[in-house]
């Protein structure tokens, strides 16, 4: 069940948000500002229908808080607003918005916005490994920490890769060997644990999730 957070200072709309979307088989949380959406935690839901006009923190500051933060950084976010001239709406999307619906809209038509962001999001995860800060992009085949590029060789890559992919499964040396190195290059088992050991310094924090199991090889650890 999809979760969905809903940020506006109106009450009544927020209930009416709630029960069109409960309806359609969404998992609904409502807040009615910024500070009380933050305080409770953005991580986990899968999507954030924000109000722009806000009293205290805007919806434009609580969007570029929400994207900052490497864990809160890919959720969706559709904007809700009366501020519906074009200079808005590019404002919008400047922030990271995915959708921007003007007020007064129908129900029917929010639900049919979020189904469709949420099967962007969909299409667009399948193209990316996460673990917490932590992010690699199959597509442009770079690692992100906490929001910053690390430079990857090609083997440090492929070795992360495959152990995030498989999150718990326990990979032999050999069966690391077989997928990263070509087959006509030598490796020895040593070269392999070197290879994890410059892995664990390039990912910092997370160096303890890539777990030896003696005897075995090594898994990445969620």
């Amino acid at each position: 069940m999809k979760r969905i957070l809903v940020v506006d200072d109106e009450q009544d709309l927020c209930e009416i948000l709630r029960f069109n979307l409960e309806a359609e088989g969404f998992q609904v949380t409502t807040a009615t500002s910024a500070e009380e959406a933050l305080e409770r935690g953005v991580a986990g839901f899968d999507l954030l229908l924000l109000d722009v006009m806000l009293a205290g923190m805007s919806g434009w500051r609580m969007a570029k808080v929400v994207r900052s933060n490497p864990q809160t950084a890919g959720i969706p976010v559709i904007f809700l607003t009366a501020r519906d001239s074009e200079d808005d709406t590019i404002r919008g999307f400047a922030v990271g918005a995915d959708d921007y619906i003007p007020k007064p809209f129908s129900t029917r038509e929010v639900v049919a916005r979020i189904k469709a962001v949420l099967r962007r999001s969909a299409e667009t995860s399948q193209h990316i490994l996460r673990h917490d800060g932590l992010i690699i992009d199959l597509d442009r085949k770079t690692v992100c920490i906490d929001g910053q590029d690390i430079p990857f060789t090609r083997t440090e890559y492929e070795l992360l890769r495959i152990l995030l992919e498989h999150p718990g499964k326990v990979f032999s040396r050999q069966e690391l060997i077989d997928q990263v190195w070509p087959e006509d290059v030598i490796v020895l088992d040593r070269t392999v644990d070197v290879n994890i050991t410059r892995l664990r310094k390039k990912i910092g924090r997370f160096a303890s999730a890539i777990v030896t199991r003696s005897g075995f090889g090594y898994c990445f650890e969620t």
